[in-house]
């Protein structure tokens, strides 16, 4: 166990303990809230919560373990998980839903870096010891595609590609209703709900947000539509679409009608990650991998164009 006691920079008053820590140390927000879960965060001179909020010029201190000693992702092989593209520097997988991208808190399920791990590949090294070779996350209720760095080159190159906004991530949702006008962008700020830890709002203190959009198919109960994230924030696409009052199908957490759901045989958001596309960060040459529907959101979306035909 290593500690470390540094002054708060003015450049972060106001912000968290877990974000002024993952910002400093360049911890993950996840890991940085653990410590302080963990109660080995003082600020002041007196231990600290995640959500406290630092003031310039006060102290931080905290307990960091050996890296040595965190826990590595158990490998787990992952029905359904397929490889759709693979070099010696970075794989793009197909991540079914039910999958989370590495091991956090509060999840026992399976998982890509898991996966990976059962099936002999090797991966970056960079990046905490439980997310090595992430560089950017589905959520477990999400498919679709996600690259992972296998070497380190790769790794600080997709990295800085996603943080440029470089990266092409295209998905495609079924919301209910019309959105208007058809095509359309929503930029609107993202931050933790007001009345929950583990959902998200549109909340005028949020960090920037921006999702394109353009809808390719109009059913009278529902709506496909095509979309384009300018930014990555958690659920992004779920709580824009709320917000306009166009819920993903599926989507009870963020207002979608559970009677649809059930109607349409969906246990789950409709949602897939269904291009991915890049610049590769070693070669240079151009990566752009697409995916089909998985069974569930097909067969979703047969119902919806055959109950209203």
């Amino acid at each position: 166990m290593a500690s470390r006691t540094f002054p708060v920079p003015d450049g972060l008053a106001g912000e968290r303990v877990d974000a002024a820590l993952a910002k400093m140390l360049g911890l993950s927000r996840t890991r940085a809230a653990e410590l302080a879960a963990d109660g080995r965060v003082v600020v002041d001179g007196r231990p600290a919560g995640k959500s406290e909020r630092v003031v310039a010029g006060g102290w931080l201190e905290v307990d960091l373990p050996d890296p040595a000693a965190e826990p590595a992702p158990a490998p787990e092989p992952v029905p359904g998980m397929t490889i759709e593209h693979e070099d010696d520097d970075l794989v793009v997988v197909m991540k079914p839903v039910g999958v989370a991208a590495h091991p956090s808190p509060g999840w026992s399920g399976p998982t890509v870096v898991g996966a990976l791990a059962a099936a002999g590949y090797r991966i970056s090294t960079s990046g905490a010891a439980e997310r090595q070779g992430i560089v950017h996350r589905l959520d477990a209720g999400t498919s679709g595609l996600m690259v992972v760095a296998k070497s380190e080159l790769a790794y600080t190159g997709l990295k800085r590609a996603f943080k440029e906004r470089t990266v092409e991530k295209v998905y495609h949702a079924l919301v209910q209703g019309h959105p208007e006008p058809t095509t359309g962008t929503i930029d609107a700020p993202i931050g933790r709900h007001p009345s929950s830890d583990w959902r998200f709002a549109v909340t005028a203190d949020g960090k920037p947000s921006v999702t394109h959009y353009e809808v390719l198919e109009m059913l009278p109960a529902a709506s496909l539509v095509e979309v384009h994230l300018e930014t990555g924030r958690t659920h992004q696409i779920r709580v824009h679409f709320s917000a306009l009052r166009h819920p993903l199908v599926g989507d009870a957490t963020y207002g979608a009608d559970p009677a649809l759901a059930r109607r349409v045989g969906l246990t789950r958001q409709w949602l897939h990650a269904v291009r991915l596309a890049f610049d590769h960060p070693v070669t240079g040459g151009r990566v752009d991998v697409s995916s089909a529907y998985p069974q569930d959101l097909e067969h979703a979306l047969d119902v919806v164009r055959g109950a209203y035909a």
